[in-house]
């Protein structure tokens, strides 16, 4: 019998463990963030982050795809499917967990101490110490190496950070920040305690999109470390990129919820709403649009797949995470206003989720690369001739 909800049946590619994870993360959105999210995005606050992090961290979403330290030890599959249904409730809590767990759990797994492991991640599985990632500042966001911010070693040999970073998800409510700075050595990474002396995260307000989720700057005021808060592992842009490209992959999936919601939320209007005596569903031009959508919608699925089987091979590339990226993030914004067509004047209403996932998906097109990042960098994969200089 053919399913509107899976046309494609992608739903057998799942094994009996990838569907419990999916269930486990799609009804712990159900119950505690569909009833409060409308609410929470109007008021542009998500006012429970910390009881969410815990949660989160008591059913294993958080760091889910790294081994160890607390971690689940999930397939990037099972992580993905996570990241789809929490984006399926709304993209801030999304970011939420990629912010924690993809950019800076990832980062202290993949390039910290043993010591710097032991001592962060564990809290940081339990959702009992809150993450962020500083890489952006104000006036580097696409061109991450032209930084400002600077760490230099003192008589002691300790390190002393200052500079700003922008637009930081978690900042304001983080225990742990992992910073990026140039040094005399090239760019480092940091792991930085948020209640040190000098340090200090203002949350940035007045935002259109991801209301619901915390943005904070990141003001480091000479602030000292000890030498060993330096990311022993890494030195260069490898590092930070190397984060961005695990964060990205994880937005391919989620970005595909939002279009999810907001396909099922037209596909359900259609079958209801009466115009002209009839289901506007029952109408061509309303069944084309919603074809296409549908099209959309799971191809991209499909594509995340793919992706997935890929990393969990050990065989993905950047330039194919750039490749979902870009695809998926431009046919979900392009789902989400063919549903606000479909719901006509209601699509504009929170009371309906399409307009709120519409907005969100804004910044997604734009955090972990621009589009015009990821045209550049398949560009480059695909000519072998380098436009970045």
């Amino acid at each position: 019998m053919f399913d509107p909800h899976d046309p494609l049946g992608i739903d057998d590619l799942l094994t009996d463990e990838d569907r419990a994870v999916r269930d486990t993360v799609r009804q712990w959105a159900a119950d505690r963030v569909l009833p409060h999210i409308a609410q929470w995005y109007e008021a542009g606050e998500l006012p429970v982050v910390r009881e969410l992090a815990r949660e989160l961290g008591a059913i294993g979403a958080l760091g889910m795809q790294l081994d160890g330290y607390g971690c689940a030890g999930a397939s990037a599959v099972q992580y993905g499917l996570a990241c789809l249904e929490l984006e399926a409730a709304d993209s801030g809590i999304r970011s939420l967990v990629s912010v924690q767990g993809s950019l800076a759990m990832y980062a202290i797994h993949r390039f910290g101490s043993e010591e710097q492991k032991r001592q962060w991640l564990p809290s940081m599985a339990a959702g009992e110490t809150i993450g962020c990632f500083g890489l952006t500042e104000p006036d580097h966001g696409s061109d991450p190496a032209g930084m400002r911010t600077y760490a230099k070693r003192d008589a002691g040999g300790d390190w002393v950070l200052t500079g700003r970073k922008m637009w930081i998800t978690n900042g304001s409510v983080a225990g742990v920040a992992v910073v990026w700075a140039q040094t005399d050595g090239g760019i480092r990474g940091f792991v930085v305690p948020t209640d040190l002396p000098g340090l200090s995260a203002p949350e940035i307000r007045h935002k259109w999109s991801l209301r619901a989720s915390i943005t904070s700057e990141l003001v480091l005021d000479e602030v000292r470390l000890p030498a060993d808060a330096v990311l022993p592992e890494v030195t260069g842009l490898r590092g930070p990129l190397s984060c961005l490209s695990h964060a990205r992959y994880g937005i391919v999936w989620g970005s595909m919820g939002a279009a999810r919601t907001s396909f099922e939320t037209a596909l359900d209007y259609a079958r209801t709403r009466e115009q002209f005596g009839k289901p506007i569903g029952a109408f061509q031009l309303t069944q084309a649009k919603l074809a296409d959508m549908a099209v959309e919608l799971h191809k991209g699925i499909l594509l995340a797949h793919h992706l997935g089987r890929r990393m969990d091979a050990g065989t993905l590339r950047p330039e194919q995470v750039s490749f979902g990226k870009l695809n998926n993030v431009r046919e979900a914004i392009e789902i989400c206003r063919t549903a606000r067509t479909v719901l006509g004047a209601n699509g504009i209403s929170l009371e309906y989720p399409v307009m709120r996932h519409a907005t969100n998906l804004e910044s997604v097109l734009t955090y972990e690369g621009t589009v015009e990042m990821h045209q550049l960098v398949l560009g480059k994969a695909l000519t072998g001739l380098d436009a970045f200089r």
